[in-house]
């Protein structure tokens, strides 16, 4: 898989998790360690949700049925669509840090790299280059949580980033869901 398209997916999937991050990042009562802390577990879960997806859709190829590029790239676009649906439902509210609610964070935002494990990353077959796939993906969320906990400070509007976040990420899901079902 070529590096800048890995990249894009991994900026794409780590956009839920820069919203929820800005969010939080308002609250003044959030420590630092909270913010280490939810920022790892949606770094965790993109990579772990990841590499999940990729094995699950390598046996599912091998031995159930080969999944067509045209049916994952339709996939890959209607989980850009529901991230688009996700933002035009968006209320803009802001999470609150509470017991295992970082463990909870973590996994929601990072379901969708389930799917572009099975349908994207599958056709990796070197398990290193896998490997390294998937952690780069989750190593990309751990910095863009960071960095959105790095300006939510200097934000005043943050309902209106958190929206756009989703918009953005959909819309390139979308695009590589296009990609991959016309252009190979």
């Amino acid at each position: 898989m070529k590096f800048y398209f890995l990249l894009l997916i991994a900026v794409a999937l780590s956009l839920d998790a820069f919203g929820v991050s800005l969010c939080v990042g308002l609250n003044g009562a959030v420590e630092k360690r909270n913010k280490f802390q939810l920022s790892f577990s949606c770094g965790f879960f993109q990579f772990f949700f990841a590499i999940c997806g990729a094995y699950a859709g390598f046996l599912f190829n091998t031995y159930i049925a080969s999944v067509p590029q045209v049916i994952g790239g339709a996939l890959v676009s209607i989980v850009g669509i529901f991230m688009v649906k996700e933002g035009l439902g968006s209320k803009g509210e802001c999470i609150l840090i509470k017991p295992g609610m970082i463990l909870v964070l973590g996994v929601s935002v990072s379901i969708d790299a389930m799917v572009i494990g099975f349908t994207t990353l599958n056709n990796i077959a070197n398990r290193i280059d896998l490997l390294i796939s998937t952690v780069f993906i989750g190593l990309i969320t751990f910095i863009m949580c960071l960095f959105a906990f790095f300006i939510s400070k200097y934000l005043q509007k943050i309902h209106i980033v958190s929206k756009y976040a989703d918009y953005i990420g959909g819309v390139i899901l979308i695009i590589f869901g296009i990609k991959m079902m016309f252009f190979k």
